[in-house]
């Protein structure tokens, strides 16, 4: 079975919360914090729920799920104490990840600020060798994540990767996590040459490393090194490269996990797409949302043809006015997804449905021709 799911909170009550959540989109995966990404409190092991999330998972069908390191981590800086504090609170996190019985903690892994990128690969080998050294009482592994190449993040290419790894005594600890948003992000044209990329990638890394898979489309082209997630067919990398992605052959009986963002007009009514996302790439929207959900994308696809929009052309189009025209972004700056729930909403094609339930729709119809 796929597994596949999404990032979910990690609440008070700790992993049953986050497998319920999980469990509510489809989820037979998911990604979690233990804790808020943005700092370094955490409340106690004993308080993580973990007997209780362990049973709800196996009920759930959920066998495997990932741990995500918190954003304040930086084993790239020269600054002794952000270095310190990135070692110390790392080698805690493995610790909270093997309560948990979690076996890949993705970091993102860091930046050489004011230095210069070789700097920076020997400042992170050097970190992670400290790290791993001091939990060696556990089975976690450091699942590295591509990065897209904003400032001076590093894992920007696969050559830097490989570098890092290098440098790393104890090596075989070390797994990666490949962002799909990121590595378009940062160059990689997984939308033409998936093959071609993953055939750099087992050159220089060796896919054998890759322990999860973050799936998410880009607001932005190919190199753009943005780091800007937009939910699945909604960005430059659309539905049929990110399904390619998930059913690659030489990916398979990995964690693929969605990290796109929540949507809707205003912050209280947003909601994630999740559901659907999830849907879509297995194959399952039938079973999931039933037949009628099929009609209905057929009433969308009715609905836009006469207003000669189709889907991957009205998607790229809209992003490439928003990036190339600031006199048209200042006037409208909606996003794509935004602009068809407008035209739905005028034409009031769903009045009975939520912004949510709609945008489903939205989603599944710039899906339509992968389905």
């Amino acid at each position: 079975m796929l597994k596949i799911g999404s990032h979910v909170s990690f609440s008070d009550k700790g992993l049953l919360t986050a497998t319920e959540e999980a469990a509510s989109y489809g989820s037979s995966s998911f990604m979690i914090y233990t804790g808020a990404p943005q700092n370094t409190r955490r409340k106690p092991i004993e308080s993580m729920n973990i007997e209780d999330g362990k049973a709800a998972m196996a009920v759930a069908g959920i066998d495997e799920i990932v741990v995500h390191a918190p954003y304040i981590i930086n084993l790239g800086s020269y600054k002794s104490n952000t270095y310190q504090l990135a070692v110390d609170f790392l080698q805690e996190e493995i610790r909270r990840t093997h309560a948990l019985g979690v076996r890949n903690i993705v970091l993102h892994p860091g930046a050489f600020t004011d230095k210069d990128a070789e700097y920076g690969i020997n400042r992170i080998a050097e970190g992670l060798n400290e790290v791993l050294n001091g939990t060696d009482e556990t089975e976690v592994n450091i699942a590295l994540e591509t990065m897209a190449g904003k400032g001076t993040e590093m894992g920007r290419s696969f050559e830097e990767i490989a570098a890092i790894i290098d440098k790393v005594q104890h090596n075989e600890r070390l797994t990666i996590c490949l962002d799909t948003c990121h590595i378009h992000d940062a160059g990689y044209d997984i939308v033409n040459d998936l093959d071609g990329v993953l055939h750099q990638f087992d050159q220089l890394v060796g896919l054998n490393r890759i322990a999860v898979v973050h799936v998410n489309d880009s607001k932005n082209p190919m190199g753009a090194r943005k780091d800007r997630h937009t939910p699945v067919g909604t960005g430059w990398i659309g539905f049929e490269a990110l399904n390619r992605v998930v059913h690659h052959e030489l990916l398979q009986g990995r964690p693929f996990i969605l990290e796109t963002p929540w949507i809707g007009k205003e912050a209280k009514t947003q909601r994630p797409m999740y559901e659907v996302e999830i849907a879509l790439l297995r194959g399952s929207v039938p079973e999931r949302f039933g037949d009628s959900f099929l009609s209905e994308i057929e009433m969308l696809s009715s609905f836009f043809a006469k207003r000669d929009i189709e889907q991957r052309a009205f998607v790229l189009d809209t992003w490439k006015l928003l990036k190339d025209d600031a006199k048209a972004r200042k006037a409208d700056p909606r996003e794509p997804l935004e602009r068809l729930y407008d035209l739905v909403l005028e034409a009031n094609l769903f009045p009975d449905y939520s912004e949510e339930q709609i945008n489903f729709r939205l989603i599944g119809w710039l899906a339509a021709k992968g389905l």
